[in-house]
């Protein structure tokens, strides 16, 4: 996705102007997390599809980011693109139009994709639109052939909404590892305490990271002994692409076979240095 960024000095004003910071940046939580992955020295693929225009310039970001890409490019269709709105505190709206994205289809995934992979990562956005949805049903019954674990990120409460709890939870079956944040959660328990929210969630799921933003970040034992890990003070800028920079830092510690508090620890420290910039990748 293209992320158009704007941090207006005050309120809307309907029918006139508001002077605003705007910035365009790179981002895309399947891109953030693999941009993120590849910082930490993980080796990462990344699949997508995107539009022709400023094709060659993104193949190339990439690839100087250490990044395997697998892109397929459209010639109907721009790379996504998206607004966020973020206000004072560093939260943030968003204005989504996916473009190529939505044309996502099983003929862009190579059959040996999954080779020397130790885990997927998948973005909850490839569930709400029907092809897009497919690829990644099937990527998933690859992954169960083949034994590798599937991780994924909800990415957002609004479409879950939109498409039905039950129905989200019953596309995204058979994953090993939810990250989720607080909205989220409440929204696919149904409970409201952190704690049943876990309880409920992890009797679907193998692992389940809450993200709490600036509180740290929770989960459970494989005893039942809750986990949390607190975030460090730092100032906000903008939030956008926090929670992707978590699950890169997660996962890297993850695959690395560290402690569960160790993991968590690592997520809290990305998601940390996220906040502290504009834009959803590390420049």
């Amino acid at each position: 996705m293209r992320d158009i960024i704007v941090k207006p000095e005050g309120d809307l004003r309907i029918g006139s102007d508001r002077a605003a910071e705007i910035a365009m940046k790179h981002g895309g939580a399947a891109a953030n997390q693999a941009v993120w992955l590849a910082a930490t020295g993980q080796k990462v693929k990344l699949v997508a599809r995107i539009g022709e225009n400023g094709a060659p310039e993104l193949v190339k970001r990439f690839k100087d980011k250490n990044i395997e890409t697998v892109f397929t490019i459209d010639k109907s269709r721009e790379t996504g693109m998206l607004v966020a709105i973020v206000t004072k505190d560093g939260e943030r709206s968003f204005y989504t139009d996916r473009g190529a994205n939505m044309a996502l289809n099983i003929a862009d995934v190579p059959k040996d994709i999954l080779d020397d992979v130790g885990l997927i990562m998948l973005s909850g956005y490839s569930f709400f639109a029907d092809g897009p949805r497919d690829v990644v049903g099937q990527i998933m019954s690859w992954a169960k052939q083949k034994n590798i674990k599937v991780a994924i990120d909800p990415a957002s409460a609004g479409f879950i909404k939109d498409a039905g709890v039950n129905q989200f939870l019953d596309w995204i079956k058979g994953a090993a590892i939810l990250l989720l944040n607080l909205e989220e959660a409440e929204l696919l328990s149904g409970e409201k305490s952190l704690a049943r929210q876990l309880a409920v969630l992890s009797e679907l799921f193998d692992l389940v990271i809450i993200k709490k933003g600036a509180k740290g970040a929770s989960a459970l034992q494989k005893n039942g002994t809750m986990i949390e890990v607190e975030a460090p003070y730092v100032k906000i800028v903008d939030s956008t692409g926090a929670g992707d920079a978590f699950a890169a830092g997660f996962i890297r510690a993850y695959l690395g076979k560290n402690s569960l508090v160790k993991c968590l620890e690592a997520g809290v420290v990305n998601g940390s240095m996220a906040v502290t910039q504009m834009g959803s990748q590390p420049e």
